[in-house]
This record gives C-alpha cells, structure tokens and sequence, in this order.
C-alpha cells in the first residue's frame, strides 16, 4: 500500500527526490579502484622515471564520472524512465557518445595492457575492436536498444523491468566502448590513423538515422510505456518522440561530425608535410648554410684551369 501511494506522489510529482545509491556506489567504487592502481600498480608498471598518469588522463576521468553520475542519478533517470523518451535519449547519447571515449582517455596504456595482457584476453579485444566487427556490434546494439518491445520492457515498475534497464545500459556501454577503441582507445596497434578515423566516424553516423527517422516520422505512439498522464513541460507523446529522433540524430550527428572534420584537418596536415616538395627538395649545402653551386661558378672554375700540354 505505501509503495503503490509512493508511486502516484512520484507520478503528480515528477521532481520528487529519489535516491539511487547503486550509482553512488558505482561511481565510489570506480574512483577506488582507479585511485589504488595508479598509486599501488601504475609504479611498477612503468619505466623508471616515467609518469604513471597524465594530466589528461585525470580530466578525462573526472569528466567520465561526472557524465556517469548525472546521466544515471536523479533526475536524469527518473524522468527519461517515467516521463520523457526524449530525455531517454539524452542519457543514451551520454552513455554511448560521451562517457565512453572519456573512459578510454582515462586510461593510461600500461593500465589497459595490464588489464588485458597480451594473450588470449588480448587477441579477443583486437579482434572485437576491429573496425567492421565493433561498428557491428554497436550499431547492432543501438538498433536492438530501441525496439518498442525492449524499451517497453525496460522502463516497467518490476523488478525485471529494473534488471533489464540495466543490462541494456551494461550492453549500450560495453559496445559503445569497443566502438570507440579505434578512435581513442590506449593501445596504439588498435587505432586507426586519422583518415582512417574521420571515415569510421562518417560510418557511425549513417546508422542512427534509421531510429532517428523512425521516432521522427511515426504518427503514433512507440513506446507506449511513455504514455503517462502527467506531461512534463507540456510535451505531448507525439512532441516527445519528435524531440527524441532530433536529439538522436543532431546531437549525435554533431558531435561526430566535428571529431570528422578535425581528423580530416590532421591527416591534410600530415600528407602536407610529408609532401612538401620544396621543403624536401633542398640541397643538403643550403640548408647548411652554404651557398648552392650555379653555372656561372662552373663556367669559371673551368676557365681557370689550364689546359693539359701534349706530349711529344
């Protein structure tokens, strides 16, 4: 009974306070683990005199806890869960396009070669992180987080609706972290170079277009889980699913759009250097400093030498 007069307060209320302590303890325990293997691990694990963490290694982690903790506490949660899909999809950018690449730029390299070695754990990760078959996988994910069904499942008051939500967080993670491998993860052999980069990038961003349009164009509802009575900022369900396919696929268009254009700006950088012609093509005595040989010089260096005597 107490339950069921919680959940209408919830429901005329959506700005009432519920705590999530699974997340505090989430994010507590990464900020532990990650403080003792760099302060207990990381000095055996590099070369004497070289740094365990860099410094953007420590932005890039407070940034990835930060994301975690908002996109997955109050009142992030409650409201994309109960209210808004649109919100949803906000937490799901976060959780697949932000909070991802931020963790691997956490890691420093020698964290994640100790974390993987360099056997069978190794050889399955660069595998999964191959281009096509992580693009596969994520895009695979994303397309199977959005299903009506799932959703629907997923955003329930039960207690397997809870487990669900969360295992499809779990799988939106954990794809999205292969996905991102390639682009910024700490092991060098598993990065692509920067074209390769803004064309993996341009592929990430076709297939979101297909949910997205979905949400978009659909005259009725598609998640029928976000039909509540209670509208928050006076967004019908229709306006709500509307908003989603936008966010979907501006928000994430936009941010991968900008990391293409900037990995284009760097491989043109680079193919303009290693092809500068001009550059290249002076003589080893210019660049000494010294004066290059012209024709004039041969013409008098001949002049002045005497012409050798016949013999008799």
């Amino acid at each position: 009974m107490n339950s069921m007069l919680a959940q209408v307060d919830i429901s005329v209320n959506p700005w009432k306070f519920v705590p999530h302590p699974e997340v505090w303890l989430l994010a507590s325990f990464l900020t532990a683990a990650f403080i003792y293997t760099v302060r207990v691990i990381g000095p055996k694990a590099v070369q004497p005199g070289q740094p365990v963490l860099s410094k953007s290694n420590t932005i890039s982690f407070v940034a990835a806890i930060t994301v975690l903790w908002i996109s997955s506490d109050w009142p992030v949660h409650d409201i994309s869960e109960d209210y808004l899909y649109s919100v949803h999809m906000v937490q799901h950018m976060a959780l697949s396009f932000w909070l991802p690449p931020l963790a691997l730029l956490a890691t420093p390299t020698w964290l994640m070669r100790v974390l993987i070695g360099n056997g069978s754990v190794y050889q399955a990760m660069r595998f999964l992180t191959r281009p096509v078959v992580a693009a596969l996988l994520f895009n695979g994910a994303t397309l199977l987080t959005h299903l009506p069904s799932l959703v629907n499942a997923s955003v329930g008051d039960g207690y397997w609706n809870g487990a669900l939500h969360y295992l499809l967080h779990v799988l939106v993670v954990s794809s999205a972290l292969l996905m991102w491998m390639p682009v910024v993860g700490p092991i060098p052999e598993f990065q692509l170079g920067p074209l390769g980069k803004g064309i993996y990038l341009f592929a990430q961003s076709i297939i979101p277009t297909i949910p997205a349009a979905f949400l978009t164009f659909a005259e009725s509802a598609v998640y029928e889980a976000y039909a509540r009575p209670v509208r928050l900022w006076g967004l019908s369900l229709a306006e709500d699913q509307q908003l989603a396919g936008a966010i979907m696929k501006t928000m994430a268009g936009m941010f991968l759009w900008a990391l293409i254009i900037g990995y284009f700006i760097q491989y043109a950088k680079q193919f303009r250097n290693s092809h500068d012609y001009r550059r290249n093509s002076v003589p080893a005595d210019e660049a000494a400093g010294e004066a290059p040989l012209t024709t004039a010089d041969v013409e008098a260096a001949f002049a002045r030498s005497a012409p050798a005597r016949e013999e008799d």
